[in-house]
């Protein structure tokens, strides 16, 4: 794995400070006559010095966050970020001689705790889900557009249905609307009204018989329509690939060979679906451990300094 200079000199820095304050506190703790305290000339710098680690932590997780703050590279502070965090634990914890003291300061070592392990399990998966959407998930679309390519995705279900059994009484969009869309799903351009005509025509499709169709009218409106409606529910038969290979299996066996290939184009459309949803899954799963790193590491400051204040006044 290729390692970029800022990381390199990030991750010096971390195992040159951790060093020399590992060393520091060994002999400090050895030749204290009372054990490691936090009230120690040298307990106190540890103190203020992790403090400080924290506070620098979250100012450069803020500077990702704010675009206005041109310092630097957000990548290179970000780093910065992950490793001051890290560097933090260890530094408090030769703060208080690796005891966790009172009430208050029980809180904040677990606090601490819960936001360097918390910091990590996302930085670990702000990097291992890309790799996997990159290899799982090859129709990955903006984010933000999920919602309205499924919209789109079950407009051309529709559109393919009605193209080989005749009309489902469904709404269609107007060219339009088809065309401020881009006219694309993800995966495959969307025919407008008058291009699937002209290639109905120029193919010679068939309207199959309604004895013919019934069983394709039924798994399209009992399994496919509501798996592209609800794409997330794991109740429904399509949202397992395998299942639905064999759901779709079952129902090319009951049809005419003419109609082989639009239900491939509706197989088609459903893995689509799958990994839009995926996808979702995904993005969820890389955003919301920040809903709970955030707040608790704006506690943990608040608090800190609230004990910092207490621990000098008293």
């Amino acid at each position: 794995m290729r390692i970029d200079r800022s990381q390199r000199t990030w991750a010096m820095a971390f195992g040159a400070i951790f060093l020399f304050s590992g060393v520091a506190y060994f002999v400090y703790a050895r030749n204290a006559i009372s054990g490691p305290r936090g009230g120690s000339p040298l307990g106190l710098t540890f103190g203020i010095l992790g403090f400080a680690f924290m506070l620098f932590a979250a100012l450069l997780g803020a500077r990702k966050r704010v675009p206005v703050w041109r310092l630097g590279r957000a990548q290179a502070w970000m780093r910065g970020h992950l490793w001051l965090g890290m560097l933090s634990l260890p530094v408090i914890l030769f703060h208080g001689g690796f005891h966790f003291g009172g009430t208050l300061t029980l809180v904040l070592m677990w606090m601490l705790i819960f936001t360097v392990v918390s910091g990590l399990f996302g930085a670990a998966l702000q990097h291992y889900i890309p790799r996997v959407m990159t290899t799982d998930v090859p129709f990955e679309t903006i984010y933000d557009e999920i919602g309205h390519v499924r919209n789109l995705l079950l407009e051309e279900a529709d559109r393919a249905m009605e193209a080989l059994c005749g009309s489902l009484g469904m709404r269609r969009s107007s060219g339009e609307e088809i065309q401020r869309a881009g006219g694309y799903t993800a995966m495959r351009p969307m025919a407008s009204t008058t291009k699937g005509a002209a290639v109905a025509a120029a193919t010679e499709i068939v309207l199959l018989s309604e004895e013919e169709s019934a069983p394709l009218r039924r798994f399209y409106l009992n399994e496919m329509r509501p798996f592209l409606e609800r794409p997330a529910e794991r109740r429904l038969l399509l949202y397992d690939a395998a299942r639905a290979q064999i759901g779709f299996s079952g129902v090319r066996t009951l049809l005419p060979a003419r109609a082989h290939n639009t239900i491939d184009d509706l197989q088609d459309i459903c893995e689509e679906a799958r990994q839009l949803q995926k996808q979702r899954r995904l993005h969820h799963w890389m955003h919301v451990w920040l809903l709970v790193h955030i707040p608790i590491s704006l506690a943990l400051i608040v608090l800190g300094a609230v004990h910092a204040v207490m621990a000098l006044k008293y």
